[in-house]
């Protein structure tokens, strides 16, 4: 075998693994990056660019039928799946470049296309004939869907996220399983672009976000038509390609439902199959590789970052994961992780997006909480866009610390990045009180929610006396 010594090996080229990659050969530090797929992982290619770049033109559509409100008149709006296949290859073109073998080369990583392996505890292989022996290992396989083990499912044609933005046609009837994130803003896209669409929940719809303002997003779904079907089992599924017919356990017995395509948004699973991380002596279980505060695996010598750990499965999360490593390793400052201060949204129409404690979780942590709202319907800048359906939900101990966030309405995963920042630097509703924002924009939703907190002590007795007592000053 040949071998390479570089102080760090990467494996996997997704965000975690080039944000790792590029960090290290900006300093100076010899790395090797490994990947087996195409550069740039699961977000650039199947994940979060053309999911969005499907939802914009979903949303383009959405618009065109809307114009009339605002005195515009648009005759005959007509969706060309094909043209829209088009833009969302293009948006995937377009950032491809900075994800590239080349760029990276060209930064002084060395890369390597293959499959990686370890073959003990300080050595990983690619093939037979090459050896990486590095003084550090970062793990940053990603993630796949996962399939559910439903009774006839593999016998049937579905797709995944892996797949759907391959389709040649607009499905006549889309059936999704699962009615998370991904789910959602998928049933939403097809169906604005013109496809009937039926969601199957066994659980809770968005059951991780707060169910107040979750229900805002179903509730905008169901009025779009999107079918809806919480709290079912599928027994099993029958079909072919182009005629699928997936069976429901219900109390009043089975039902059945037909659509033209299924597709699995069940969640997703680690990336640990060939990796023979027992070769390495490192821990893992179904959930991912097992990893302490600094990320680091039970082996000293290997560290992991992003989906692989089982922790939040957000693009942002993995470059979050590769910033503390990074200081790990190559500064030896201490690192904390904390997933509390790290945001996520749906790219739903309205977006819902959070940040920190919901309020259910902030009341089994057992804090005394305080809740404030604020409506987008008192909003001027929602007002003039007719986007007034919303609402910002914060949730506080009783003197004002800021324990979570929550905004569902237009612009919010935008809207969220304040309310981060105050989480992630402890800054109480004070700061957000003070912060002055433009008139007229969305941001004044989220200062007037934290102004709220302030108003029945200023205007209570005691400061009507103070006033009353500074007036006579003259």
């Amino acid at each position: 075998m040949d071998v390479l010594e570089p102080d760090i090996c990467v494996i996997g080229a997704g965000a975690g693994g080039l944000s790792v990659a590029a960090a290290a050969a900006a300093f100076g530090v010899p790395v090797v990056l490994i990947e087996q797929g195409k550069m740039g992982g699961d977000c650039l290619n199947t994940g979060c660019v053309p999911s969005k770049a499907l939802l914009a033109a979903a949303r383009q559509a959405a618009q065109a039928r809307r114009a009339r409100e605002f005195g515009v008149r648009v005759e005959g709006v007509a969706v060309d799946f094909d043209e829209v296949r088009a833009h969302v290859r293009r948006a995937i073109a377009a950032i491809a470049p900075n994800d590239s073998a080349e760029r990276f080369t060209g930064l002084g990583v060395t890369v390597i296309a293959g499959r990686a392996r370890f073959i003990d505890r300080a050595r990983v292989a690619v093939g037979d004939d090459l050896a990486i022996e590095a003084r550090r290992f970062v793990i940053a396989s990603g993630s796949s869907p996962a399939i559910p083990p439903i009774p006839g499912l593999a016998e049937t044609p579905f797709l995944t996220n892996e797949t759907i933005f391959d389709l040649a046609a607009l499905p006549d009837h889309l059936l999704i399983i699962g009615a998370g994130p991904v789910g959602l803003e998928m049933a939403q896209a097809f169906r604005r672009l013109g496809s009937a669409v039926s969601v199957i929940e066994a659980a809770t719809p968005l059951a991780k976000d707060d169910p107040e303002c979750a229900a805002v997003v179903l509730d905008q779904l169901a009025r779009e038509g999107v079918d809806i079907r919480a709290g079912a089992t599928i027994a099993r599924v029958l079909g072919e390609a182009g005629k699928v017919r997936l069976v429901l356990a219900t109390p009043q017995g089975e039902e059945a439902i037909e659509g033209t395509h299924v597709l699995v948004a069940a969640g997703r699973t680690p990336n640990l199959a060939g990796l023979d991380l027992s070769a390495a002596s490192i821990k893992h279980t179904a959930r991912g590789i097992i990893v302490d505060r600094r990320l680091r695996t039970s082996n000293r010598k290997v560290y992991a970052v992003g989906d692989v750990t089982g922790g939040p499965q957000f693009t942002h999360a993995a470059s979050y994961h590769a910033s503390l490593v990074v200081r790990n390793i190559l500064f030896r400052l201490p690192t904390r992780l904390n997933h509390d201060t790290i945001p996520w949204v749906t790219y739903t129409d309205p977006e819902l997006a959070h940040v920190g404690l919901t309020e259910a979780e902030a009341r089994r942590r057992g804090y005394a909480v305080a809740i404030l709202r604020w409506p987008y319907h008192d909003n001027d800048r929602a007002h003039t866009e007719r986007q007034t359906l919303g609402h910002i939900k914060v949730v506080t101990s009783r003197r004002g610390r800021i324990l979570g966030a929550t905004i569902v309405g237009a612009e919010a995963g935008e809207l969220i990045a304040t309310w981060a920042l105050a989480l992630q630097e402890g800054l109480g509703l004070r700061a957000l009180a003070r912060l002055v924002v433009p008139y007229p924009t969305r941001a004044e939703i989220g200062k007037r929610a934290a102004i709220d907190h302030f108003a029945p002590r200023l205007t209570g007795p005691m400061v009507r006396r103070i006033i009353a007592w500074l007036r006579r000053l003259g």
